[in-house]
């Protein structure tokens, strides 16, 4: 593999028009209203730096840590005795819970980013840390505590904890279904025409499984809610006729969706899904540049003669007339040796120019 292509990652989904393309499940691009994701939050101490956590002069994290050696048994009398650490870094933690919930004893990732000037969270270790409900006065539900992971050693400030929020109290997200339940379509998926089909294949599946003919459950509402009524006789038993809806097939390739493009600004991941194309346009992006190597007119490996533009054009190549594929994309980026951040500056530059034909979705 050329060593330029090992600097960013690119998957690609392609979702095949064909009767022979995968049938996903309902509960794999709707959630349930009344269902989302809580998060909880807290401030923290990271010990075990080495030499790159904060000012021990600074009150913002003496008074925290004297606390919390004051909780342990060895108080300390003056805060100046903490003026010449530099091993301990005040933080922000974070925990996002599922749309699903949690039980007691469930276990989570932690996201910890700086809060005041220490420099890196290399090697640290947050302290046990309680979380709480994100709004004003918010109850407890969990702690968290464990060694700090680096996720892009460019960005030292900002790590995580594999499983290191532990719950100690129950958030339930379970929807009424006594009448009806309501289905909003991940915005990645919503659309007039998904919506239609995602509404039809559920009414499909009703009628085979009832054997009801005419009996419909589900409608559209707009383009990314979706209502389904819960027929009287299943009203003793709603599980089960919700876990039917969930699991009914969707063929991803009747959806109608659009080409779309996907980009993480946090860890550089780029995801297409379908055909995009992009309009002829030429690429200039600060510090970039090709470099093409000749021979000149008498070979010498010692002495090349070599060539430097800070441009690369997108030419089409094969398809469409006047549209470049996104290979054709990529092929620039390489000669560029572009950084995945770059990539994703570029990618909006041409979506706002009127040139990338796809949605473009960054999270």
């Amino acid at each position: 593999m050329h060593p330029r292509r090992l600097t960013f990652l690119f998957l690609l989904v392609l979702l095949m028009a064909s009767a022979a393309a995968r049938a996903t499940t309902v509960r794999e691009i709707v959630r349930l209203r009344g269902q989302g994701e809580s998060i909880l939050h807290g401030i923290g101490l990271v010990g075990g730096l080495r030499g790159t956590g904060d000012a021990g002069k600074d009150l913002v994290v003496a008074r925290p840590l004297a606390q919390m050696l004051e909780g342990l048994g060895n108080p300390v009398p003056n805060l100046d005795d903490l003026k010449n650490s530099k091993s301990v870094a005040l933080v922000m933690v974070t925990c996002v819970i599922p749309e699903t919930g949690a039980e007691v004893d469930d276990t989570f990732d932690i996201r910890v980013s700086v809060i005041n000037g220490a420099s890196s969270l290399d090697g640290g270790e947050l302290w046990v840390a309680p979380l709480t409900a994100a709004i004003p006065g918010g109850d407890l539900y969990a702690f968290a505590q464990g060694p700090i992971t680096l996720e892009d050693p460019n960005v030292p400030t900002v790590g995580r904890i594999r499983g290191g929020g532990r719950m100690v109290r129950r958030i339930a997200t379970s929807p009424d279904v006594s009448g009806s339940i309501e289905l909003i379509i991940h915005k990645h998926f919503s659309g007039w025409a998904s919506a239609s089909q995602i509404a039809s294949q559920i009414n499909q599946q009703y009628l085979l499984t009832t054997r009801r003919l005419g009996s419909s459950v589900a409608t559209v509402v707009n383009e990314r809610l979706i209502r389904v009524e819960v027929p009287e006789h299943e009203r003793e038993n709603p599980a089960a006729f919700l876990g039917d809806v969930m699991s009914t097939e969707i063929n991803m390739s009747m959806l109608g969706l659009p080409a779309t493009v996907v980009v993480n600004s946090r860890t550089g991941g780029i995801v297409v899904t379908g055909d995009v194309t992009i309009s002829p346009a030429v690429i200039t992006h600060r510090g970039l540049t090709i470099t093409t190597t000749l021979p000149p007119p008498v070979p010498t490996p010692d002495a090349p003669v070599v060539e430097r533009r800070q441009w690369a054009a997108l030419e089409t190549e094969s398809g469409q007339a006047g549209q470049s594929s996104l290979s054709d994309l990529v092929k620039a980026f390489e000669q560029l040796a572009v950084p995945s951040k770059d990539q994703i500056e570029i990618l909006q530059m041409l979506h706002r120019a009127g040139k990338l034909h796809a949605r473009l979705v960054v999270e």
